[in-house]
């Protein structure tokens, strides 16, 4: 007998997610759904799909597991935390404007921008410190690949500044380095070009492909930046979708993640 899945479907500048409150209701085969689900001819169409727990320990207030498009379990995903804040705060599922998120990546805290008719307008993503050096099993000094700078911001991103984006083929050039031997467990890839109003960002995100921001992908931009004298620590970075403003700060060597968030439709689908 088939059940309905009652679902939320939100964006962060672009990058769509399918969120479902899995404390209420059982998911089985999230993999397969997060596949079924993301079809954007077939399903209900996103970038991956997002389940959401509360939790009861003194860490975190929810728990996030989130599925890419092709149904590869993800670290951290920056623009759905933030979709997530909006959420839970203005559907009551909590009163703080300070929540707690686990992920595979650890502990995030969001902290909510909210105006007097209650709704959430900013959300920033504490998204702790990055990681500079490329795991064990990567080489990113591989033959074929471009000249880039690996960060780590909980997942994995590979980070080319270039000075023209606009003549960079990414459908051919992401896919490919996705693959690419130096990344055996696979890798984001980021393509940047300074602008004088900010860093000018295309990503291919692991498992999901083109999509039109990431969050997690901003920050490594910013930080990559930073790295190379490209800008300060703070930086403005501009995707397909949208704009976020990211600041790797000197006190705490945290990034910090700030943007919008956007309720799209609610909805049930069969299982």
């Amino acid at each position: 007998m088939k059940k309905k899945i009652h679902f939320i479907k939100m964006h962060g500048v672009g990058n769509d997610y399918i969120f479902v409150d899995a404390s209420t209701q059982q998911i089985d085969k999230p993999q397969q759904l997060a596949r079924a689900w993301s079809d954007r001819h077939f399903g209900i169409g996103s970038d991956g799909l997002v389940l959401v727990e509360r939790c009861d320990t003194p860490d975190a207030h929810f728990v996030m597991r989130f599925y890419n498009a092709d149904g590869t379990e993800g670290e951290m995903c920056g623009n759905a935390s933030r979709c997530i804040g909006k959420w839970v705060y203005e559907s009551g599922m909590t009163s703080s404007t300070s929540v707690k998120l686990k992920t595979l990546a650890g502990i995030k805290i969001l902290n909510l921008k909210v105006n007097d008719d209650g709704e959430v307008e900013q959300v920033t993503v504490d998204m702790l410190e990055p990681i500079l050096h490329a795991p064990k099993q990567y080489s990113p000094q591989g033959e074929g690949l471009p000249q880039g700078t690996f960060v780590s911001m909980g997942c994995p991103h590979y980070v080319i500044f270039v000075d023209d984006i606009s003549a960079i083929d990414l459908a051919e050039m992401g896919s490919r380095l996705e693959y690419h031997p130096s990344f055996p467990e696979r890798c984001n890839i980021e393509f940047v070009q300074v602008m004088d109003d900010g860093l000018r960002m295309r990503v291919w995100e692991r498992g999901s492909g083109i999509t039109m921001a990431c969050g997690t992908g901003a920050c490594a931009t910013a930080v990559a930046a930073a790295l190379t004298g490209r800008s300060g620590r703070r930086s403005t970075v501009i995707m397909d979708g949208g704009t976020l403003s990211i600041e790797w700060k000197e006190e705490d060597n945290h990034v910090y993640l700030t943007g919008p968030a956007t309720k799209v439709y609610e909805g049930d689908i069969e299982v």
